[in-house]
């Protein structure tokens, strides 16, 4: 027979989690079903442990650059630190008692198994029944995706979760994917002394990224000796005497490890959303402003499409439980969804870029200031790559999108997405005081140059 309860939420990455613990302090019986770690990939195989590799490798390079600017220094690479502090500090050894300690200490159940819908607010977990009087959660999130390669599958290639479990740096390691894994990884590996080259089907790096900022990056990493090679595919792979061979076209490259950073897919097969009326076989599923998904069903996180981040995931927990909760708040809202990648410089950026405004037709001026002709930049001196580019909507007098890139630009972007968020007019910007001499300060000149720009150029 089934058990009644109230809710069950089905998946526990960041927002599941909070979501669960949240409708449990509530007062209401909630059952959370989790088949591998109580915290997603976040705390274990992304976020946090990837800005742990990030951070040492930063250090790295500011040590590097101490000559000619605060006098000598000699830098050694090791990576037995940061492999123990991933293992110790972040992941308990990729335990996840702490975190379900801390949600059943909330009030919740926690389940471990793999769950699925089987009939309106029903939920089958390995045979147990759960019937849930308010509905569902859904934070299933996504999971590493190999492209169909010739000769890839069955080879021990590494995705995020492997690189981030790895005890040392391999010799050489080639990136298959110029997004934001394969680019911070790349650097990481790079810095920590393997010889590494980033391989990207399309013409840039960081393709939802400004091209500016891609053009940025692949500057920085041709220096730092990072091989980039854009706008070929990889037609085949081998491995062979512990040694992978990525084949492009006619050419072939060499290295010890291969990182396949090509994509995530949503983890919806085997669900049973068929049972709900939704369609498994979706990239994503819909939600409304207040993440119903269907009659009972609510979804958040990486499977509802808006971005794949921790943040949204949730922003989006929030709202879903105080829809559940009968509880009035604002619908959920996307104009200013923030995100960074953690390369050096870092690239953050808000809302639309110049090219998905002119998408969208609409009347866009846009203007760059780089960051090292700003006084700040040119007083860090080594290191001060970046830019700042904003997207104005003409018509409006507001920013729909901006980017932050360089020394702290994920930090620089907050200021950047409280304008576009909420909608402070362009005007206003220009007649604001920046502290000098600071980063953000860069924003003014910017500021300035639109001004001086007339729409669509």
């Amino acid at each position: 027979m089934a058990e009644e309860v109230d809710v069950v939420v089905i998946g526990l990455g960041p927002g599941g989690e909070d979501a669960a613990g949240r409708l449990a302090e509530a007062g209401l019986s909630v059952v959370a079903v989790e088949s591998r770690l109580v915290g997603g990939e976040c705390p274990y195989y992304a976020c946090v442990p990837t800005k742990m590799m990030v951070r040492a490798a930063g250090l790295l390079a500011e040590g590097a650059r101490v000559p000619g600017m605060a006098g000598e220094a000699s830098v050694r690479a090791d990576w037995a630190p940061v492999a123990a502090r991933i293992r110790d500090e972040a992941t308990d050894d990729w335990d996840d008692k702490v975190a379900a300690d801390r949600l059943t200490g909330k009030g919740a159940r926690l389940v471990r198994g793999h769950g699925r819908i089987t009939g309106p607010r029903e939920v089958t977990v390995d045979g147990r029944v759960f019937q849930a009087r308010r509905g569902i959660v859904l934070n299933t999130g996504t999971s590493p995706a190999a492209p169909p390669i010739d000769g890839l599958a069955g080879t021990p290639y590494w995705t995020n979760r492997e690189a981030v479990q790895a005890t040392e740096p391999p010799a050489s390691l080639l990136v298959l994917g110029g997004g934001v894994v394969g680019a911070e990884m790349a650097q990481v590996f790079s810095r920590f002394g393997s010889r590494v080259t980033i391989v990207e089907a399309g013409d840039r790096l960081l393709a939802n990224e400004e091209p500016e900022s891609s053009a940025l990056l692949r500057d920085v990493f041709e220096r730092e000796g990072i091989g980039v090679r854009t706008g070929v595919g990889a037609t085949g792979v081998s491995y062979e005497n512990g040694e992978f061979t990525l084949r492009l076209g006619e050419e072939s490259i060499v290295g010890d490890r291969l990182l396949v950073a090509t994509g995530r897919r949503p983890n919806l097969r085997g669900l049973g959303l068929d049972a709900v009326g939704l369609d498994e076989n979706a990239r994503d599923v819909p939600v409304d402003g207040h993440m119903r998904a269907a009659d009972g069903v609510w979804a958040i996180g990486d499977i509802t499409g808006m971005g794949a981040f921790t943040h949204v995931s949730m922003y989006q927990a929030a709202i879903a439980v105080r829809d559940i909760l009968g509880e009035e708040g604002p619908p959920a809202v996307y104009r200013a969804v923030p995100r960074v990648t953690f390369t050096d410089p870092e690239i953050g950026s808000v809302g639309l870029t110049e090219a998905q405004a002119r998408e969208q037709n609409l009347p866009i001026r846009t203007a760059v200031s780089p960051i090292p002709e700003s006084t700040r930049g040119w007083i860090h001196k080594t290191g001060n790559d970046g830019l700042i580019k904003l997207v104005e909507n003409t018509e409006w007098g507001t920013l729909v999108g901006a980017t932050a890139a360089g020394p702290s630009g994920g930090e620089v972007l907050g200021f950047l997405a409280v304008a576009v968020h909420t909608e402070t007019p362009t005007a206003s910007l220009r007649e604001m005081i920046y502290a000098y001499p600071t980063f953000h300060r860069a924003i003014e000149p910017a500021l300035t140059a639109l001004a001086a720009k007339t729409s669509g150029t």
